[in-house]
């Protein structure tokens, strides 16, 4: 079956929205102008319960389907966008191009949040399901766990929910198309700050002084083999140090202390430990070992994206009736908060071909609009999929 006549009528629609919140990025958990766009689009639609608050700004909006009503035993599913963008200034050079400096919808979460409110508006048009339907706008996805917030608030319980479904674009995969695996698919995300203590000097007397830069220096090419010679190498771990600062930007002069910080993808618990112990271990005894002293902090983010496997059949069967197909996705090291809902509900994570585009996190990236109608008819399909009308 193809897309949905519905979305290719809407496409024009549903494109407009989605430009209008690319022009007005909002960081993290300030999604104020893209909640309040949501929520009274929710209402135009006629939901039946639109709730903003949930997890600080995100916005959940119910449709219940034929014969559903509060209470009873009918069953209720989850979708969720993203709402949030990110801290880079866009070089698209688009007519609807972010009009706030420095930040853009760089992941395509315009285009997930539009997609879902198109799904939205057929949902409630139609009403062609038996049981409820609980669409889900989710802020803060990009470092914030907005997703941990909302479930935290209880998101659940409150509305419930016994399946969640998410989706996200992908350049290189082709348009319109889709891709997913079971098990583990994102990767636990964690931080690592790490500040070596050692003693400043004249640039000229490096003798009097305990280097702070040549201890970092070493200690960032150790830190390259808790990856190398520590995990197996069958496993996915990758370690990087992404920023290094000194305490003195002058050039004669050795500094007191280095930071550094950067991130620890992980795709087991196991392995988490392991790289958290180790990173702990060597940047200690680098530091001791030259009289200095470090401060190691490992914050543990976000968790692995598990997609539950009956779930993930379900998401990849929709996909196939609406392109025809549905390929095997690749492990992916980068992170998504939607680990969290999956951890607190089964549920599955697909992801739609945004073509030949730049890649997600640059500055020349954009979601691709002929993608709307394959995504907002793959929410529909699953929920018609998975609430089927009865009689």
């Amino acid at each position: 079956m193809p897309v949905k006549p519905f979305f290719t009528a809407h496409h024009a629609e549903i494109t407009d929205w989605r430009r209008d919140i690319h022009a007005h990025p909002e960081l993290l958990f300030d999604t104020h102008r893209t909640a309040a766009l949501v929520a009274e689009k929710l209402r135009e639609f006629g939901c039946d319960e639109v709730v903003e608050g949930i997890g600080r700004t995100g916005v959940v909006g119910v449709i219940r389907g034929q014969g559903a009503q509060p209470g009873n035993d009918a069953r209720t599913i989850g979708l969720r966008a993203d709402m949030d963008a990110l801290p880079i200034p866009e070089a698209t050079g688009v007519p609807y191009a972010s009009k706030t400096p420095g930040v853009m919808h760089a992941c395509g979460h315009d285009g997930h949040t539009a997609m879902l409110l198109g799904a939205a508006k057929y949902l409630c048009e139609t009403r062609d399901f038996s049981g409820t339907c609980v669409v889900i706008f989710q802020p803060a996805e990009e470092g914030g766990g907005g997703g941990r917030e909302m479930c935290e608030d209880g998101l659940m319980e409150r509305f419930g929910i016994e399946e969640v479904y998410g989706m996200h674009n992908w350049p290189g995969v082709p348009e319109g198309t889709f891709a997913i695996r079971p098990g583990n698919f994102f990767a636990a995300t964690d931080l690592i700050e790490i500040e070596i203590l050692g003693r400043g000097g004249h640039a000229a007397k490096p003798h009097d002084t305990i280097d702070p830069v040549v201890i970092s220096s070493q200690l960032i090419m150790a830190l390259q083999t808790v990856a190398a010679r520590n995990a197996d190498p069958t496993e996915q771990l990758v370690v990087s140090v992404t920023s290094v600062a000194t305490s003195s930007n002058a050039f004669n002069v050795i500094p007191d202390s280095v930071t550094l910080r950067g991130t620890v993808r992980t795709m087991s618990p196991a392995l988490r430990d392991l790289a958290e112990s180790r990173i702990t271990a060597l940047a200690q005894s680098t530091a001791q070992g030259f009289g200095a002293e470090a401060r190691v902090r490992y914050e543990r983010n976000y968790p692995v994206m598990v997609n539950h496997p009956a779930e993930t059949d379900h998401a990849a069967g929709a996909a196939r009736a609406i392109s025809g197909q549905c390929d095997t996705a690749p492990l992916v090291m980068g992170g998504e908060d939607f680990a969290f809902m999956l951890e607190e509900r089964p549920g599955a994570y697909i992801l739609v071909g945004n073509g030949d585009t730049a890649m997600v996190h640059n500055a020349e990236y954009d979601f691709n609009d002929a993608v709307i109608p394959a995504g907002c008819s793959w929410w529909a399909e699953l929920v018609e999929q998975r609430l089927p009308r009865q009689g």
